[in-house]
């Protein structure tokens, strides 16, 4: 069951999405739930996707996608400034809505952890509290928790990852072969490519000065995996 707010949020992006092709900027969802901050139109997103109300398209910024709407829809209050609209009532589970992407807006940032270094080069020790925060586009994140790490070391230079650049990685324990994690070994962490081969898991450099190095599964505990990056010019 969704709450009031929910409701409101979930049919005003399918409104939209039907009128005009693409969904509402995060600005535009908060006064039409008339809230103080888009913090919360964040929460209400998140708790619609983890219900299989809506789902954020892959690669696409800031775009959103209808795939149910709840068995009894009933018309939502108009945002302010705009007519009352009827929605279309969907029975069942309902259908998906087309996938439409909407440009990001400036200002659709969300403020990530910065939680220390981590060695692009020999594993260094993981710091694992907040030192500061950084604001990141909403663009390059999609569901899910996120934080940031610095770079320290060269041995992803050739995926173009550099020593002092801010990595943005979605928390998570998996990842598939080919990605590019955060990995624990021991006590200390490292951010390299991961490979499955066999029983075994490599985590493989980007530069040639380094070695891939191979661990048994159990000797590797993925702590995340990479989805952007922030580079700073001073």
């Amino acid at each position: 069951m969704l709450t009031r707010k929910q409701h409101e949020l979930l049919m005003f992006i399918h409104e939209r999405i039907k009128e005009s092709g693409v969904s509402p900027s995060f600005d535009e969802m908060k006064e039409a739930l008339d809230l103080a901050s888009k913090s919360g139109i964040h929460r209400l997103i998140t708790a619609l996707e983890e219900r299989g109300f809506i789902r954020r398209l892959a690669h696409r910024a800031r775009a959103l996608e209808v795939v149910k709407l709840p068995q009894q829809a009933t018309t939502a209050a108009p945002p302010k400034g705009r007519g009352a609209f009827k929605p279309q009532v969907v029975e069942g589970g309902g259908a998906p809505s087309p996938s439409l992407a909407s440009a990001p807006a400036a200002n659709d940032s969300r403020d990530l952890p910065i939680l220390g270094k981590i060695a692009a080069g020999t594993p260094i020790d993981a710091i694992q509290h907040e030192r500061e925060r950084l604001p990141v586009p909403e663009a390059m994140l999609g569901g899910g928790e996120h934080y940031v790490l610095e770079v320290q070391g060269d041995s992803m230079i050739e995926a173009g990852i550099l020593d002092g650049d801010y990595v943005i990685i979605k928390k998570g324990d998996t990842a598939n072969s080919g990605e590019i994690v955060v990995a624990l070994v021991g006590e200390e962490a490292t951010l390299k490519r991961l490979r499955k081969k066999g029983g075994s898991i490599a985590l493989e450099a980007a530069n040639p000065k380094y070695e891939t190095r191979i661990f048994g599964p159990d000797q590797v505990e993925v702590q995340g995996k990479l989805v952007g990056l922030i580079r700073r010019y001073h």
